[in-house]
């Protein structure tokens, strides 16, 4: 395996950029669009967790006290 170091760097500051404004201006170190910031999250996997594995864990319960052997 070849060892290579990632050009990322951590904000030493630890302050998030600002939003975007002027992308040419900042080509070599563009802060987050508009879009990406103000993006609503309500595709995301947070409900079938939430939801799928409480019921899996007690149909498996169930199985496991009533139709084991």
């Amino acid at each position: 395996m070849e060892n290579t170091e990632s050009d990322f760097k951590e904000n030493p500051e630890n302050n998030p950029k600002e939003i975007e404004t002027d992308y040419p201006k900042h080509q070599d170190d563009p802060g987050p669009s508009p879009q990406a910031v103000n993006e609503d999250n309500d595709k995301g996997a947070g409900p079938v967790i939430k939801w799928g594995v409480p019921i899996i864990i007690l149909i498996l319960l169930i199985y496991w006290l009533f139709l084991r052997k």
